[in-house]
């Protein structure tokens, strides 16, 4: 997969299966996740380069990009500026 423009592909991070006090999430509650791994970045847009990079950990919006599956995979396609920070 390669993304055009400022297009940035995430693969999100798991949801929490448990609560911190060991209570099981039933998938009906689970919150969708805010954070992922960034798999392929497009080359820019009008000769902007792109911040984020090839595995950078990034956290998102909750609603940003649309999400769609690839051989069984879940991913997130969005825009460089849906990524609200690079985590280190």
């Amino acid at each position: 997969m390669k993304p055009i423009n400022d297009r940035v592909i995430v693969k999100p991070a798991p949801a929490d299966e448990k609560t911190k006090g060991g209570i099981i999430i039933p998938d009906t509650a689970k919150e969708k996740p805010q954070r992922g791994e960034v798999i392929a970045v497009g080359p820019g847009k009008d000769g902007n380069m792109m911040t984020v990079s090839k595995g950078d950990i990034v956290l998102y919006g909750k609603y940003a990009g649309q999400e769609f599956n690839y051989k069984g995979t879940d991913y997130l396609i969005m825009r460089e500026d849906d990524i609200l920070v690079i985590v280190e």
